[in-house]
């Protein structure tokens, strides 16, 4: 476990409130902090964005939402339109599944997306960081997310040299869900996937996100966390690959 839990949880979620990006498939910061995203947007958002970086997304979440502005016109559009507003975007398996899953929905759930990471599982396309991520952000379920960035803030955490065996890999799962607050979940979430992508990125130091190094190990449960959170540039501020 990181030494305090509890400031490590408490300095990621101020930062994130502060720094976080401004992305139409999340709720405006206008809103109160309870509030969560729409469903749909996360499930379509994260379709989108597997293996494609968040600022070519943007664009085609926003026609896509024009097009389909709910699960029902989606389950109801004509596979060719669908693909006709991914083009560009590649992986079109993606776009396929993603219509699957909402004519299931419509057919079996009423068009009401599951808010478990078991019966997310169930759908089309959908995997277990997927699953993970629309549980936590749309319905605030504690289920863990492990995509490449949240693996490397993870590993740096630890002093680790990352997820280099399905073992290792296990592990950063049961890390990333003993982390997990008991309230605003989707925001610590987000928060992991946003430091990964604007601070903890692969080129910057490990010591711009890690405990100080004149701390020992974070493992020992009484050991204090220095959690080191710097504002993002400004520069390119949609550049990275994950919300």
């Amino acid at each position: 476990m990181l030494g305090n839990t509890i400031d490590f949880r408490r300095s990621l979620l101020g930062w994130y409130r502060s720094n976080r990006r401004d992305l139409p498939w999340r709720v405006a910061q206008k809103n109160p902090q309870s509030a969560t995203p729409d469903p749909y947007h996360v499930l379509v958002s994260e379709a989108m964005l597997q293996q494609t970086q968040v600022a070519t997304v943007i664009p085609y979440f926003n026609r896509f939402m024009a097009s389909y502005p709910t699960l029902r016109d989606l389950a109801k559009a004509n596979e060719q339109e669908i693909l006709r507003l991914w083009q560009g975007l590649g992986y079109y398996s993606r776009a396929r599944n993603l219509w699957g899953t909402a004519k299931i929905l419509v057919e079996e759930k009423n068009g009401n997306i599951p808010a478990t990471v078991d019966e997310l599982l169930k759908l089309p396309g959908i995997g277990r960081y997927t699953a993970g991520a629309i549980a936590s952000l749309a319905f605030e379920k504690r289920a863990p997310i492990l995509d490449g960035n949240v693996a490397r803030v993870l590993s740096r955490l630890d002093g680790s040299t990352g997820c280099t065996s399905g073992a290792s890999r296990e592990s950063l799962w049961r890390r990333a869900e003993e982390l997990l607050p008991k309230k605003r979940v989707g925001d610590f979430n987000s928060a992991l996937m946003e430091l990964g992508a604007t601070i903890c990125t692969p080129r910057a130091p490990s010591a711009s996100c890690v405990p100080s190094k004149n701390i020992a190990p974070p493992s020992p449960p009484t050991s204090s966390i220095k959690f080191l959170l710097r504002p993002p540039k400004k520069s390119g501020p949609l550049s990275a690959a994950s919300p």
